[in-house]
């Protein structure tokens, strides 16, 4: 069961980091993007970024080209592995006694009886990331066309596949796109928080 949670929090953190590259490519907040990694779940973050023109650069602490997935390798514009040198200038290791510490730490509880658990997860990450006037905008276009636009839905499809390890079948989709829908028209018709007027405008 530890085994298992601890998978799943992994492709949790896969899929959110996919889901940030391609939101950040997305609304052209990054030029560059710097991926210490080599997880191929990834890939699929690194070929989005890219398609949005960001450059990816993957970076891999000495020994580590036997550890990093030879496809995240080919698909990164530029790679690089660092020695322990470079890391121990910003980074230092702990003792056995530091490591016990932190895995005593409970591990976050998940929903994992389902897919739908990640994958819903997903979907709502992606919808909180949309600013208010791009729910009323957005919610208003999947009613009238019946679907999501195509770079949103690239981009939380390709969070859900992380999140899950695998390719996403049709049903899967199918329910991961229902549930963006849903979370986009609930997000719509929560009221608006607004500021108390100050004294000298009473």
């Amino acid at each position: 069961m530890a085994s298992l949670t601890a998978s799943v929090n992994k492709r949790v953190v896969d899929s959110l980091i996919v889901t940030d590259m391609i939101a950040l490519a997305r609304n052209r907040a990054i030029s560059d993007a710097v991926l210490v990694s080599g997880d191929e779940d990834l890939r699929v973050g690194v070929q989005q970024a890219q398609e949005f023109g960001v450059r990816v650069h993957l970076i891999g602490i000495k020994p580590s080209r036997g550890s990093q997935s030879l496809f995240l390798l080919q698909e990164a514009d530029t790679t690089h592995e660092w020695s322990t040198d470079v890391v121990s200038k910003f980074l230092k290791c702990q003792d056995n006694a530091g490591v016990e510490a932190v895995a005593d730490v409970a591990p976050i509880e998940l929903d994992v009886a389902t897919p739908q658990a990640p994958l819903n997860t997903v979907a709502v990450q992606v919808a909180a990331r949309l600013q208010q006037t791009e729910i009323q905008a957005l919610t208003e276009a999947i009613e009238r066309a019946g679907q999501i636009p195509r770079d949103i839905d690239k981009q939380m499809l390709g969070g859900a596949r992380a999140a899950i390890g695998r390719d996403l079948n049709s049903a899967e989709k199918k329910d991961v796109r229902e549930h963006f829908a849903v979370e986009c028209r609930r997000r719509r018709t929560q009221p608006s928080i607004t500021t108390p007027p100050s004294a000298s405008e009473r």
